[in-house]
C-alpha cells in the first residue's frame, strides 16, 4: 500500500484495495468495437480500463468509452502530448505517459496544466525496453536504472506544481520486475500499478504474472494490476481475479481440489473444471473443495465451507468437513452448486 492516495474516478488508490485493469486490444480508430470490448471488460470484472490514444482525433474513443461503461478510463499516450490534452478535455480518468517521451518541458507542463485543472492523475510509465541510453551505461538493466529514470520523470512533473502521480517499472523479466517494484516501493510514496509486461500467450503469461505480480501483492506492495496476455483481454480480468484470490485479497469462490491419484474412481478433472466455470462469476467469498477420495476427501478440505468427493460412480456433499449425503456422480455438481447458493 502507497503512502499517498490517488483519486482516480470514483477510485481511491493507495487504499485497501486492489484494483484490476485491462487494455483494449482493439484499434481507436474501432470505436464501436472498442466500446463493445470494453462492455466486455466490465461485464467480466475490470475495474479500470486502458485505451491506446496514438492521435488527437483517437480522443475521441475516450468520449464513447465514458459513455458508456462505468468504470475510471485511462488514455494511454506515448509520443504526442497534444493527444493527451484531448483526452483530458474528452473526460479521461488518468493519463499514462512517460514524459521524456512527448517533447520539451513545454509539452509536459501542458500535459501537467490541463491535469491539474481537471483533477486527472497521471501515471509515470517505465519500462525496461524505455530507459535512457545514459542510464543503462550508467547502470545497466538494474532496478537502479529502471528507479533513476522514473525519479527523472517524477521531477519533471513535480516542476509544474503536479503530484497527483502513480508508478509503474515493468519488464518482461520476472526477477527484474519484482526488485524494480521492491526499489521503488521504497523510495517513493505513490500508487504502483503492477504488470510483468510482454508476459507472453496464456499458459506463460499466466506464470509470469502470477510469480511477479503475486510476489509483489505477497509483500504489501501494489495498488492496481494487470495481467498482460497475448490473448482476449477479458482473459486477463480472470487471470488476475484469480491471482488476487490465491493471495487472499480477491473476493469469490476459491477451488481447493485434490491432484488426483490411483485412487481416484470418478472423473475428477471434469467435475473440478466444471464446478471452477459455474462459480467463476460468484463474488461471495466461499472455499470449495472438489476431492476425489469419499474416506479421506472431507477430512484434507475440513475447512472447505462446502464440497463434493468421489467415490466409485459416486460421491459425498459435505460441508466442514461433515458428510450431508450421498449421490450418483452424475448428480454431485448440480448438488453442490445448490449447497452453494444456500450460502450465498
Amino acid at each position: 500500500m502507497s503512502e499517498k492516495k490517488v483519486k482516480l474516478g470514483n477510485l481511491t488508490l493507495g487504499g485497501e484495495k486492489i484494483y484490476i485493469q485491462s487494455m483494449l486490444n482493439v484499434p481507436a480508430s474501432d470505436i464501436s468495437g472498442s466500446v463493445e470490448q470494453a462492455k466486455r471488460l466490465e461485464q467480466a470484472g475490470c475495474e479500470i480500463i486502458r485505451a491506446a490514444v496514438p492521435t488527437p482525433a483517437d480522443a475521441q474513443l475516450i468520449y464513447a468509452l465514458k459513455n458508456n461503461v462505468s468504470i475510471p478510463v485511462v488514455a494511454d499516450i506515448h509520443f504526442d502530448y497534444k493527444a493527451a490534452i484531448e483526452a483530458a478535455n474528452a473526460g479521461a480518468d488518468k493519463i499514462r505517459i512517460n514524459p521524456g517521451n512527448i517533447g520539451g518541458e513545454e509539452n509536459v507542463k501542458a500535459v501537467a496544466d490541463i491535469c491539474n485543472q481537471k483533477g486527472i492523475p497521471i501515471r509515470i510509465g517505465v519500462n525496461s525496453g524505455s530507459v535512457e541510453k545514459e542510464l543503462l551505461a550508467k547502470y545497466g538493466m538494474t532496478p537502479q536504472a529502471l528507479c533513476e529514470s522514473i525519479s527523472r520523470h517524477i521531477e519533471l512533473l513535480n516542476r509544474f506544481d503536479f503530484d497527483d502521480i502513480v508508478l509503474s517499472v515493468k519488464s518482461s523479466d520476472v526477477r527484474l520486475t519484482i526488485a524494480s517494484y521492491r526499489y521503488i516501493h521504497e523510495r517513493f510514496p505513490y500508487p504502483l500499478h503492477l504488470g510483468v509486461t510482454e508476459a507472453g500467450t496464456t499458459r506463460m503469461g499466466i506464470i509470469k504474472s502470477s510469480a511477479g505480480i503475486g510476489s509483489l501483492l505477497c509483500d504489501g506492495i501494489g495498488d492496481t494490476i494487470r495481467v498482460s496476455l497475448t490473448a482476449d483481454p477479458v482473459e486477463e480480468i480472470y487471470a488476475a481475479k484469480d491471482i488476487l484470490r490465491a493471495v487472499g485479497l480477491g473476493e469469490g469462490i476459491e477451488i481447493i481440489s485434490c491432484p488426483t491419484c490411483g485412487r481416484t474412481q470418478i472423473d475428477l478433472i471434469s467435475l473440478a473444471n466444471e464446478v471452477e466455470q459455474r462459480t467463476r462469476d460468484i463474488k461471495k467469498n466461499l472455499k470449495v473443495a472438489v476431492m476425489g477420495c469419499a474416506v479421506n476427501g472431507p477430512g484434507e478440505a475440513r475447512h472447505a465451507d462446502v464440497g463434493i468427493a468421489g467415490g466409485k460412480g459416486e460421491g459425498i456433499l459435505f460441508a466442514k468437513g461433515e458428510i450431508i449425503r450421498k449421490l450418483p456422480e452424475n448428480e454431485l455438481v448440480n448438488a453442490l452448486m445448490e449447497e452453494i447458493e444456500k450460502l450465498m
